[in-house]
Parts: C-alpha cells; sequence; structure tokens
C-alpha cells in the first residue's frame, strides 16, 4: 500500500518547498522517507543512504535558491530524496531501469544536478571550482558540498579541503557523518553553540580573537588559542578542519530540524570564505530494518516493505564470481602466510568480508582510497609479501599512476583482483568495467588475464598466487558464471598460454573473458548452417599466446576477436600481433574484433546493454553469419 503523503503531494515546485512553515518542513521529511521505502522496495537501489540524509536534503532546499545556488551530493547514491523534490518523484520507480531516472546525480537529467557522481570523494573539488567559476564572473550564489558515506577517507577530498582553504573562496561543505564521528554531540548545549557558532556574533568574536593574538608573545598565544577551542568544544576533527582553513562548526545532529535549519540560514547570510558544517546522521534513519542493518540496506533489490525481506526470488546454488574467488583465495593463503589481502572500502562487494573472517591479521581495508590501496600493496610486496589487491574495475581507474610508478615500473609482484569487469546493469556508465584492459595492457611488466567461467577464475587466483616475477591482473565479472564445479586441486596456468575449446574450419572465434558462453551457444545454434567453428579461449591478454593466435589466423579464412572492455585492449592487441607478422597480408584473411561500442553505456539490465554492444548471443550469430559470408 503507497503510503499517506499529503503534504509532498502539494509539492509540484522547489518554490512550493519554500513557501512551508518550518514545522511543516519536518513533516514533509518523513514523507519524503516513506516514498523513498516504498518506491526502493518495489525497484530496488540505495536505500540506506538516502534515509540518512532525508532531513538534511529537505532543509537545504527549504532554506538556499537552488538551482542557483549549487547544490552537489558525494556519491550520488545519497540523492534519492533529493531527486523526489526536485520535480522527479513521479519517475522514482524507474530509477535504474533501462530509460528511467540514474541512481545517481546526473546532469543530463536535471537542473538541480550540477555535478554528476557515481564515484565518492568529488563533490569538494567540483564544489570549489564552481565557487572559483563564481567569483570570477562576479557572482553571488552559494554552493553547498555534501560529502559523507566514507567519501572524506579519500585522499581526493583532503586535497581539495586544503585547496579551498587557501583559496579563502565562499564554500559551505558538509560532512554528513554516518558511520564514523569525529565527535559527538553533546546535547542541549552542543545545539545552542551550533547555531551561536554558525551566527554573527561568534564569527565576529572569533576572527577578533585571532586578530588579537596574532601580536601576542608565542606563550601567550597559544594560551588563546586553547581558550578558543576550550569555549568552543572543538574535538581534533574541528581542529583539523580550522587548520586546513575551514571555519569549523559542529557536529550537530543532521536529523533534528529544529536546530539544522537555523544554522543554515546562519552560514546562508553570514558565510565568508570557506566553511565546514559537521552533520551527525544515521544511515537507513526510519527504517527499523535498514538501522540493523546499514550495510545490507546500501544496495537492495525489490523487498517487503513491512519485513525488509528481499523479494528476488528463490536463490541460484551458483556461487558468484565474487564468492569464488574469495574461496580460492582463503584456499591458497592457507598453504602460503605470504598472502594478503586489500580492499578500498568493498569488504563484501568484493568478497574479502570472507577473507577477513579466516585471516583478520592478513587482511586490510584501506577505506575509499583506491591510490593508498595500490601503493600500500606495493610496500606489501617490496617486503617479500604475497598482496591481492581486490578492486572493482572501474575503481581501479583512480589508482593508475600508483599501477604505473609504484607497481609496474618496480615490477612488484602485486596482484590485481579486478571485480565488476565488463558491464553492469543498473548502476550504469560510472561504475561498468569498460577500460581495464586497455589501460593495463598497455604497461610493461604487466600480465593480463581474464576468466571465462568459475574453474578459470580458481586457476587464475593460483596463477597469480604463485607468480612473483612482476604484476599480474586477472578480471571477473559481477554476478554468477555459467556454474562450472571445482573438480581437482586448481594447478597454475602456464603465463600467457590459451586453450581450444572447439576446432571448426573458416572461422576461428577467439573469446577473452566472460562471453564464452555465449559464443558457444552461439556456435551450437549455428552449426547447422554454417558448420563448426573454432573456439579458442585466450586467457590472456598480456602476454598473448603468440603461437595459438597467429596459427589460428593461418588456419582459418575469418578471425573474431571478442572481449568485454572498449578499444585499444585485446582485439587491438592481436590485431598488432598479426601485422606485425605479415599475417594482415595474408590473402582473403577477414579479420574483425567485437567490444564495447566507443559511448558510455547508460544503465539497464545487462543483457539488454549486451544486446547494444552486439555482445549478447544474437548479435554474436549475426557476426559470425557476417564474416562468414566474406570469408
Amino acid at each position: 500500500m503507497a503510503p499517506e503523503t499529503p503534504l509532498l503531494d502539494r509539492i509540484k515546485s522547489i518554490s512550493d518547498l519554500r513557501l512551508l512553515e518550518d514545522h511543516e518542513v519536518m513533516i514533509l521529511a518523513e514523507e519524503v522517507r516513506q516514498e523513498i521505502i516504498d518506491a526502493v522496495s518495489q525497484t530496488g537501489g540505495h536505500l540506506g543512504a538516502g534515509l540518512g540524509v532525508v532531513e538534511l536534503t529537505v532543509a537545504l532546499h527549504h532554506v538556499f535558491n537552488t538551482p542557483k545556488d549549487r547544490l552537489i551530493f558525494d556519491v550520488g547514491h545519497q540523492a534519492y530524496p533529493h531527486k523526489i523534490i526536485t520535480g522527479r518523484r513521479d519517475r522514482m520507480r524507474t530509477i535504474r531501469k533501462e530509460g528511467g531516472l540514474s541512481g545517481f546525480t546526473k546532469r543530463t537529467e536535471s537542473e538541480f544536478d550540477p555535478f554528476g557522481a557515481g564515484h565518492s570523494s568529488t563533490s569538494i573539488s567540483a564544489g570549489l571550482g564552481m565557487a572559483k567559476a563564481r567569483d570570477l564572473q562576479d557572482g553571488d550564489n552559494h554552493v553547498i558540498s555534501v560529502i559523507g558515506d566514507g567519501a572524506m577517507s579519500a585522499g581526493l577530498a583532503f586535497e581539495a579541503l586544503n585547496n579551498a582553504g587557501h583559496e579563502k573562496s565562499k564554500l559551505i561543505v558538509i560532512l554528513n557523518d554516518n558511520d564514523m564521528s569525529i565527535a559527538p554531540p553533546t546535547g542541549a548545549m552542543s545545539h545552542y553553540l551550533a547555531k551561536l557558532w554558525s551566527g554573527r556574533n561568534y564569527g565576529y568574536f572569533r576572527e577578533t580573537v585571532k586578530n588579537i593574538t596574532r601580536n601576542l608573545p608565542s606563550g601567550m598565544e597559544m594560551m588563546a588559542k586553547r581558550f578558543e577551542e576550550y569555549t568552543k568544544g572543538m574535538a581534533v576533527g574541528g581542529t583539523l578542519f580550522e587548520e586546513l582553513g575551514f571555519n569549523y562548526f559542529g557536529p550537530i545532529d543532521g536529523h533534528d530540524l529544529a536546530q539544522l535549519l537555523p544554522v543554515l540560514r546562519n552560514l546562508r547570510d553570514t558565510q565568508n570564505g570557506p566553511v565546514l558544517l559537521h552533520c551527525v546522521t544515521q544511515k537507513g534513519k526510519g527504517y527499523a530494518p535498514a538501522e540493523e542493518s546499514a550495510d545490507r540496506f546500501h544496495g537492495v533489490s525489490a523487498f517487503d516493505k513491512e519485513t525488509g525481506n528481499s523479494l528476488a526470488g528463490k536463490k541460484s546454488n551458483k556461487p558468484s564470481y565474487t564468492k569464488v574467488f574469495a574461496e580460492e583465495l582463503i584456499h591458497q593463503a592457507q598453504r602460503d602466510p605470504k598472502i594478503v589481502a586489500i580492499t578500498a572500502a568493498m569488504p563484501s562487494g568484493t568478497g574479502l568480508d570472507l577473507f577477513g573472517k579466516a585471516f583478520p591479521d592478513r587482511c586490510f581495508d584501506v577505506g575509499i582510497a583506491e591510490q593508498h590501496a595500490v601503493t600500500f600493496a606495493a610496500g606489501l610486496a617490496s617486503e617479500g609479501f604475497r598482496p591481492f589487491c581486490a578492486i572493482y574495475s572501474t575503481f581501479l581507474q583512480r589508482a593508475y599512476d600508483q599501477i604505473i610508478h609504484d607497481v609496474a615500473i618496480q615490477n612488484l609482484p602485486v596482484r590485481f583482483a579486478i571485480d565488476r569487469a565488463g558491464l553492469v546493469g543498473a548502476d550504469g556508465a560510472t561504475h561498468a568495467g569498460s577500460f581495464d584492459i586497455a589501460y593495463l595492457n598497455c604497461l610493461p611488466n604487466m600480465v593480463v588475464m581474464a576468466s571465462s567461467d568459475e574453474e578459470e577464475l580458481r586457476r587464475m587466483v593460483a596463477t597469480a598466487a604463485a607468480y612473483d616475477d612482476g604484476p599480474i591482473a586477472f578480471r571477473y565479472n559481477r554476478g554468477e558464471g555459467p556454474g562450472v564445479e571445482r573438480t581437482e586441486e586448481e594447478a597454475p596456468l602456464v603465463i600467457g598460454k590459451g586453450r581450444v575449446i572447439q576446432k571448426g574450419e573458416k572461422l576461428a572465434v577467439v573469446n577473452f573473458g566472460g562471453r564464452l558462453s555465449a559464443i558457444r551457444a552461439a556456435a551450437e545454434q549455428l552449426a547447422l548452417e554454417t558448420g563448426p567453428i573454432t573456439i579458442i579461449d585466450a586467457r590472456f591478454a598480456k602476454p598473448l599466446d603468440q603461437e595459438l593466435i597467429l596459427q589460428a589466423a593461418r588456419d582459418h579464412g575469418a578471425l573474431l576477436t571478442v572481449e568485454e572492455g572498449s578499444s585499444g585492449g585485446f582485439g587491438d592487441a592481436v590485431n598488432r600481433l598479426l601485422l606485425e607478422h605479415g599475417v594482415m597480408d595474408q590473402a582473403g584473411l577477414v579479420l574483425r574484433n567485437a567490444y564495447f561500442d566507443d559511448r558510455y553505456l547508460d544503465h539497464a539490465a545487462p543483457e539488454t546493454q549486451f544486446g547494444w554492444t552486439g555482445l549478447d548471443e544474437a548479435g554474436l550469430k549475426a557476426r559470425i553469419r557476417e564474416i562468414l559470408s566474406l570469408a
């Protein structure tokens, strides 16, 4: 049953929200919360983060003149309440579906989304850029960056804070502190001081104290500084932000509109330079199942509102690739005490929560800090350990310089377990693992593998564990494989050697990665029409199995490469190999590459996305027919 939302029903535009009295804003916030729960229970999506910022979001739009005032949400999965009150309520039940709303903020979706965000920790940098653009044009609008949900752990956020403190531009940063409180609130006095500190009188008092103490002897200056911090009630967190050049206010209760609204009004009316407002919130606020299990309700499938139980249906007996990786890594680590594992704030997403339970002293979650994760792994490798750095393909992009400078140039044996390789469905372009083959394949000293099924993934984990000659990477898909079970102890692969799946005559299809099952299905359906075709599972994009690929090109009239990635990856490496060995001059050879189109793919079901790229069964059959017609 849909929730009753009489006040929300009246909000047809943002101007309607600004006409509300403060007590009505409180009622509206609860109605927005119930709307989020009802919508996400039907569609799935990100739930906990949005529930935690309902009051803050409603308050910001009520107090500030958005969209003229720029409101930037870090990691756009916080933005569900923002979407509801900025004209997109009627489309909320299309979120993350083909043709529907994005699960993140998106510039092309609404003028209220000034900056797109799927990855974390970008809001302060983007906000400072907007603030400087405003200053250069003599503008007068506000810029507000809302950062939280762990995003403050990334180096980019602190780089931006450091620069913003130096530039002194008018910028409001709101720390949505939902699980790593820097300093706890202290009841009614804290509420009063937060309001006082954000007003004119305290700002004037603080600047006066600073001006006086600049000319005092060093000992007295330190005493005055300590007095100021004492009167403000600052803990270490506040002092840190002050030293970076921000005026720090808080912590305040981010769910208490009675204190949040006046504080935001004071910041709006008195702000001069960069300020940071520290709001303490609760992820999943207002929905008991999400409050009790914030991690499980971060991202959900459709669920029963009353119980919180998933409606996804009976689970498959096949394990996910992520679980296959984790179990094999545990197996290898039981035999090798030098194996350690590193994740960047995604222990459950990468399966390293299982590894951490088995080996708590050998598993490291460094937070949302992929750059640090890679160099940290390099440091471990330099001391003789065998680190596995498990990071999503799309997040590993953030650490590219560290892969080159700290790992590859030094030829350190860091193992990169690249989860979510290829298309990821509802998360869309920001999370698709499209580029890792290309950006790793060009690096000297790097070995690049891709698994076509569960058994191959197990063998690649074993291969990486045994490989000490330099960096090595293996990629695998989101979700489940075809269901290949373990048959025996996983022997390491021979580096740079592929395998022949079946033999045919006119055409050889050389696969790299997770489309092997689709290729085999397409070939089987076409067998009576075209005859058997050769199917090769390359296993390695670098080094290539030169002997196998060259022989396949010479023995067949046509060659098709298939990969789940952008141009510049496996197919281009094969093309270069054939060119360098003169095979491209072979009379009558038809060569084609199947990879992702040169565009960013919008969110949709994975099979729909594969259809867009021509990598589904139907698309592969069409390609095979076309190539054979030319051979």
